[in-house]
């Protein structure tokens, strides 16, 4: 798919990303695979709700079971990691989705405690085709940034960016 082409998210898919608990968990396996049990403690959650969602999410090809590993007590466990498939689709809106979005940052930003969190708020005025534009330029700057190599030791960094109309 080529830079910034997003297809539209399938009903399954859709349904899968209309929670904050999955969103972060796909997050939090982006650049490192996670076993249910270390998903739930990072989330503060039961282990049997988390492989709820992880189920879910491997279901609808947003993680992928890895190599299983032993764990601490010689347990066998299967590590998760995230496709990438959640920045490819386009929900179009999807209302319980957007809210699931807003819902993930939140509780995520309450997690760091507000410590590196650097936000800012602008209004600006822009035709129809300006927004579109401002956009447009938006996700390609993510996706440049996105689509880079992944590096050992470089600080993850997580991006919230919301357009929406002023009044």
């Amino acid at each position: 798919m080529p830079p910034g082409k997003r297809r539209t998210a399938t009903e399954a898919e859709a349904a899968a990303l209309a929670s904050g608990i999955r969103l972060r968990i796909i997050r939090l396996t982006f650049s490192e695979a996670l076993t249910n049990k270390e998903l739930a403690e990072r989330l503060g959650r039961d282990p049997a709700t988390t492989l709820h969602h992880v189920r879910k999410l491997v279901e609808t090809g947003f993680l992928a079971a890895q190599p299983p590993r032993r764990g601490a007590r010689g347990a066998r466990e299967i590590p998760y990691l995230s496709t990438g498939l959640s920045w490819t689709l386009d929900s179009c809106g999807d209302k319980d989705v957007e809210q699931a979005v807003l819902e993930a940052y939140l509780a995520e930003i309450a997690d760091t405690g507000f410590e590196g969190v650097h936000q800012t708020r602008l209004v600006v005025q822009v035709a129809p085709e300006e927004r579109a534009e401002l956009e447009s330029r938006l996700n390609a700057l993510l996706e440049e940034f996105r689509a880079r190599p992944r590096r050992p030791g470089a600080e993850r960094t997580a991006v919230y960016l919301a357009t929406y109309p002023s009044t």
